[in-house]
C-alpha cells in the first residue's frame, strides 16, 4: 500500500494527510475548495514545524514530507489510483453518502475506502460502493499527528483481511489501533460526548462556572483537558452533531443535547474554529469567554 487519498482539507483531513506522508506514503489531498487547500498545507508545515523544533522530527524531512503531498479540487481522474482512500469530510451522513457514490464509479476491486466518521453507521455508508467488504472505519483522534488512538469500525460486511491490512496499516503509522463494532457512537464517542453534554448542562445549571468545571475534571479525574475545553477543540458543531446521532439511534434522553450547546452552534460560537466557544481562543492564549464570566 502506498498511495493514498483523503477527502477533506479540514482539521481532520490534513492530520491524516500529514501523518501518511511523514510515513513516505504518496498523498492526494482532496477537496473542493483551492482556499481549504492552501490552508491546509499552511497549517501541515506549521505543524511539521512545530514537531521539528520539539526534537519529534528532524527538519531536514520537512521537505520530503510535504513533497509527498500533492492536493487536488475533484478526485474523479485518480480514485482508481489509490490503494486506500479515506473520507474525511463533514460529520454529515448526505454528504459522505455522496462522496461515496461518486468515487464508487472508478473504483478498482482492489482499494479499500475507510471514513474517519465518529458516530455515522459504518455499515450503512458502505452500501454506497460496490463492494462492502472493502469498506472500514478509521476513527483518528484529533490532532492525528500526536494522538495514538485509531478506533477501526467494522461494518456488516467488512472483510477480515480489511481489517488486518488497516491494523497494521495503523500500526506502520505508529498509532495503537483498537477494533469496535459499528454500534452509534463507537466506544470514544459514546462515552465521550454524554459527559461533554453532562459538563455543558452542569454550566447551563449554574452548579459552576467553566474553568471550575474543568478543574475539577482535570485535577479530580486526572484528564488532561478538561470536557469544556475539548469540546472547543473537537468543534461543537460536531459535538452536536454527534449527540444527535446518538440520540436518534438510541431515543435515549441522556444523548439529548444541552438546549445551551444548541444554542451556541447557531450563534456560530464553535470553539476554536470560530475563535470562541466556552473559551475565547487566540493563538495560545485563551480565557473564559465573556458569556459565561
Amino acid at each position: 500500500m502506498k498511495k493514498v487519498m483523503v477527502i477533506g482539507a479540514g482539521t481532520m483531513g490534513n492530520g491524516i494527510a500529514q501523518t501518511f506522508a511523514t510515513y513516505s506514503f504518496e498523498v492526494s489531498l482532496v477537496d473542493v475548495s483551492a482556499n481549504q487547500l492552501e490552508k491546509a498545507l499552511k497549517t501541515i508545515q506549521k505543524n511539521l514545524s512545530r514537531l521539528a523544533s520539539k526534537d519529534k522530527i528532524e527538519a531536514s524531512n520537512i521537505p520530503n514530507i510535504l513533497s509527498n503531498i500533492t492536493t487536488f479540487d475533484s478526485f474523479d481522474n485518480i480514485v482508481s489510483q489509490q490503494d486506500l482512500i479515506i473520507e474525511a469530510a463533514t460529520e454529515n451522513p448526505i454528504l459522505k453518502a455522496k462522496i461515496f457514490q461518486q468515487i464508487a464509479k472508478n473504483l478498482t476491486d482492489n482499494t479499500i475506502v475507510a471514513t474517519n466518521t465518529s458516530s455515522i453507521s459504518i455499515t450503512k455508508l458502505a452500501a454506497e460502493i460496490p463492494n462492502p467488504k472493502r469498506f472500514i472505519g478509521m476513527h483518528f483522534m484529533n490532532p492525528v499527528p500526536i494522538m495514538k488512538l485509531v478506533e477501526i469500525i467494522k461494518g456488516y460486511d467488512t472483510s477480515n483481511e480489511t481489517i488486518d491490512i488497516i491494523n497494521n496499516l495503523s500500526i506502520q503509522l505508529g498509532k495503537t489501533p483498537v477494533i469496535v463494532d459499528d454500534k452509534p457512537g463507537f466506544v470514544a464517542n459514546r462515552i465521550l460526548m454524554p459527559m461533554i453534554n453532562e459538563a455543558i448542562y452542569t454550566l447551563d445549571e449554574g452548579v459552576a462556572g467553566v474553568s471550575e468545571i474543568d478543574t475539577v475534571m482535570q485535577l479530580g479525574m486526572a484528564h488532561k483537558m478538561g470536557p469544556l475545553l475539548l469540546a472547543d477543540f473537537i468543534g461543537l458543531d460536531v459535538c452536536l452533531s454527534i449527540l444527535n446521532v446518538l440520540f436518534q439511534e438510541f431515543g435515549n434522553p441522556k444523548y439529548a443535547p444541552c438546549p445551551l450547546l444548541v444554542n451556541m452552534v447557531n450563534a456560530k460560537k464553535l470553539g476554536v474554529k470560530t475563535s470562541e466557544g466556552f473559551y475565547k481562543h487566540n493563538g495560545k492564549e485563551r480565557e473564559v469567554s465573556s458569556k459565561f464570566l
